[in-house]
């Protein structure tokens, strides 16, 4: 079993690898014979995971807990789900003391965190993600919310869970796309802050498109690792934090413009193709940093081009609806090397445009 942990004082927790036996019995001493509610979605219980962990709880004599299915995708990451959960957790009867459990990848993960963080003023959640993008994004941070039709996340907490573990054998039911969508936020943590990592993906790109499993522990170990590194030096996104959203801003406005038919991790890929671009344009990294990203991008069959008939006044407009900008600006993390990024705040919107047009 892999593991490491977030440090954030008395509220540290840790990240956790390995099939369900082998982490149950953490598990099981977080849940405390507490009142829980888990919380998925539809794919994951056809998947199997929600039996799994339903009888691996029951076999190890837990049985106080009720499990809560949503339907999936982003177009039920909203208000009206959080209020079903909140709902679902009456009726199963927890209490201040009691615990939410989300098996699930970041869509629910994000409403489940929200949810907890805001039922009876705040109660204890877990993370169980089950998707690549879950488990080396959304569920490590403490970052929970829901989207408005004006944006995404634009409603949400920081609450931290009690930990987070992945059965590393749920990845063996994802289809492809499920892979892209998360590399694409595993190519984000070589961008930012670690070029040998980035250079480790670029060497091994047949592990990643192979689907190798014990590669892929590695890398996620790895992705949480950086993920972690910044979260514990800067929690709320008061300064560092903000690098995490390399590929974002664009990214955002684009899966949103898409009515979030485009996915997540596909939409980061072209919103750091788009930031490279610009960043070049600005003078701030070489012409090379963005050939390099792009390369590896497209070598793991992620999307460097906005979708066809992309308007870039539209995407501009929906960059401004952000919750990183600041005084009416667009601020963007930009590249300055493979493995250092800048924030850059009041974007030039002409250049901007320019990069847009670029990546078309």
């Amino acid at each position: 079993m892999n593991s490491l942990t977030v440090e954030l004082g008395d509220r540290s927790y840790p990240i956790v690898l390995g099939d369900t036996a082998e982490w149950l019995d953490l598990l099981l001493k977080k849940l405390a014979n507490r009142p829980a509610l888990i919380v998925t979605d539809e794919n994951v219980d056809n998947a199997g995971h929600l039996e799994k962990l339903e009888k691996s709880l029951s076999a190890n004599g837990y049985n106080n807990f009720q499990s809560f299915i949503l339907p999936p995708g982003e177009e039920h990451k909203n208000l009206a789900t959080v209020e079903l959960i909140a709902k679902a957790a009456v009726a199963a009867g927890l209490d201040r003391k009691s615990c939410m459990i989300a098996l699930s990848g970041g869509v629910v993960g994000d409403l489940t965190g929200f949810a907890a963080a805001i039922y009876m003023r705040g109660i204890e959640f877990i993370q169980l993600p089950t998707t690549l993008l879950a488990a080396v994004d959304s569920s490590v941070g403490g970052k929970t919310g829901a989207d408005l039709a004006e944006g995404k996340n634009l409603i949400g907490a920081f609450h931290q869970p009690q930990m987070v573990a992945l059965d590393m054998q749920t990845l063996t039911t994802l289809p492809e796309a499920e892979y892209r969508n998360g590399l694409a936020e595993v190519v984000k943590y070589g961008m930012i802050m670690d070029k040998d990592f980035f250079d480790l993906l670029a060497a091994n790109t047949g592990k990643l498109n192979s689907f190798d499993l014990d590669f892929y522990a590695k890398i996620i170990i790895r992705s949480c690792e950086c993920k972690a590194e910044v979260v514990a030096g800067d929690e709320r996104e008061q300064g560092r934090r903000a690098i995490l959203n390399y590929g974002h801003t664009v990214g955002h406005a684009v899966e949103k413009l898409s009515n979030f038919n485009l996915p997540h991790g596909k939409a980061v890929a072209i919103g750091m193709a788009a930031a490279a671009k610009l960043a070049v344009l600005m003078n701030l990294c070489d012409a090379k940093v963005e050939t390099l990203q792009n390369q590896l991008l497209a070598d793991l069959k992620l999307p460097i081009r906005l979708p066809e008939n992309s308007n870039t006044d539209c995407i501009v407009q929906a960059m401004k609806s952000d919750k990183k900008n600041t005084s009416g600006g667009i601020t963007m993390v930009l590249p300055v090397a493979i493995g250092e990024v800048k924030i850059v705040k009041g974007v030039n919107e002409e250049l901007l445009k320019a990069a847009l047009k670029g990546v078309l």
